[in-house]
């Protein structure tokens, strides 16, 4: 424990990570360890997970923006409200604009299986509407939704805390991860190439918010906040490569 308190402790980047380990979140962890969180706490950070302005950079740009990530990169941010009364959100950067495509997905919890979060995709065209020429940028959006949206999100304020994955999608439709293995549009299980001999390891979380949070807890019917609960905390998503084992045939 030792030896991943003092690789976790850092927050330079990839090149602290001890080899083979990548971040790689569910959806539902997304939501709950992370946005959930950022949501409650505006000054929280983590490490896996930048704050970046959206519509001031580029897509090209925020690989280096990036705290972890090789092939596929996540960022906090607030969304832009087009118009200081409505709801729309303002999608467009200097050299183009994010457009919406598909309908959102629906983000449900493993343990209740309530309504926790919407997943939006959006592809970036460069240029300006409606004669944007399509890219090969693609951003997955994460937002609060049901419960969580209804008892955390300020229902006075406009601002609106997100978590966006960003990535390129190759020419078949999925994204190449760092490993040279692709993605599928539909997502994956985060832990698939996880051994089975894999240890515990620490929250990837560089605020003391992380160890003096609450944790929430939910059922069915009812919905309650429990602030004696910080020993909950799920455990991070990071998975570690299993290496692969010759055939003795």
């Amino acid at each position: 424990m030792e030896f991943f308190s003092q690789q976790f402790g850092n927050n330079n980047g990839d090149s602290q990570l001890p080899p083979g380990f990548r971040f790689h979140p569910t959806d539902e962890e997304l939501i709950t360890c992370y946005l959930l969180r950022k949501v409650l706490d505006g000054s929280f950070t983590c490490r896996a997970i930048a704050d970046v302005d959206l519509n001031k950079c580029e897509p090209w740009e925020l690989p280096q923006r990036a705290k972890l990530g090789e092939k596929e990169w996540y960022f906090f941010s607030l969304r832009d409200r087009k118009y200081p009364t409505g709801l729309r959100t303002n999608r467009a950067t200097e050299a183009g604009y994010w457009k919406a495509t598909g309908k959102d997905r629906e983000i449900y919890s493993s343990k209740t299986s309530s309504l926790v979060g919407m997943k939006k995709t959006l592809v970036f065209y460069r240029g300006r509407a409606p004669k944007g020429e399509k890219s090969n940028w693609v951003m997955h959006e994460y937002r609060l939704e049901g419960k969580f949206a209804y008892h955390f999100l300020s229902k006075s304020s406009k601002d609106e805390w997100v978590i966006s994955r960003v990535f390129q999608k190759s020419s078949s439709g999925g994204a190449i991860t760092g490993s040279g293995t692709k993605r599928s549009a539909a997502g994956m299980n985060s832990f698939q190439e996880v051994s089975s001999a894999s240890v515990s390891l620490p929250p990837l979380l560089d605020s003391p918010y992380a160890t003096a949070t609450s944790a929430y807890t939910a059922d069915h019917d009812t919905f309650s906040y429990d602030s004696n609960a910080a020993s909950k905390e799920p455990h991070p998503p990071i998975s570690e490569a299993a290496p692969s084992q010759p055939s003795l045939a």
